[in-house]
This record gives C-alpha cells, sequence and structure tokens, in this order.
C-alpha cells in the first residue's frame, strides 16, 4: 500500500523531465492522439509510453482507447490537486491536514 508521501511524489515526478513539461504544454491545446505526439515530440512509441505511464500515474492527465491509439488529455481534476499539493506544502505556518484530495 503507497504511502500519502509516495502519492505526491508521482505528481512531482510527473513535473520533473524537460520532455513530460513538454508533452504537458502540448496537452494544454487539448487532447492529442499518441500518434500526434510521437510526431511532435520526434521520439519513439516506447519514449512517449514511458512519459505517459508516469503522467497519468500522477492523476494530472488522463487516457482514453480508441481504436489502437490512445489519447490524452490534461485532467481538470488532476491539475487542480497538484496546485492545491504544491500550495499546502510550500505554505509556511499551517496545520497540516491530511484531506486526500488526490485520492483517484
Amino acid at each position: 500500500m503507497a504511502t500519502v508521501y509516495e502519492e505526491h511524489a508521482k505528481v512531482f515526478k510527473a513535473f520533473c523531465d524537460d520532455k513530460r513539461l513538454r508533452i504537458l504544454e502540448l496537452l494544454r491545446g487539448g487532447e492529442k492522439c499518441a500518434c500526434v505526439l510521437i510526431e511532435q515530440m520526434d521520439m519513439g512509441q516506447s519514449a512517449l509510453s514511458y512519459h505517459m505511464k508516469i503522467l497519468v500515474e500522477s492523476g494530472v492527465v488522463e487516457s482514453r482507447q480508441e481504436g489502437k491509439w490512445t489519447h490524452y488529455k490534461i485532467s481538470e481534476k488532476g491539475g487542480a490537486c497538484a496546485v492545491n499539493l504544491l500550495k499546502k506544502l510550500t505554505t509556511p505556518n499551517t496545520v497540516v491536514e491530511d484531506d486526500n484530495c488526490c485520492k483517484n
């Protein structure tokens, strides 16, 4: 069973790679098929799959299957949880509460 800290670390792991940040920038424009991301990122399918797995596991990105391709988009709920988590962890002199907002 993952601790709350392990779950929080997944969110930060999603943001700590330049390729994943670029993918997020591309997804800001709306849902994209993996085939489009492969072309725009100039990377192979396995490399994209690796990065997308991390982004989806963090909750920041959602995926859906359509035929043989997966489509990705930024999760509004996951994005809001990431913002709240960063704010909570970096706001001094506050009471620690376990709100579990990022639980799936």
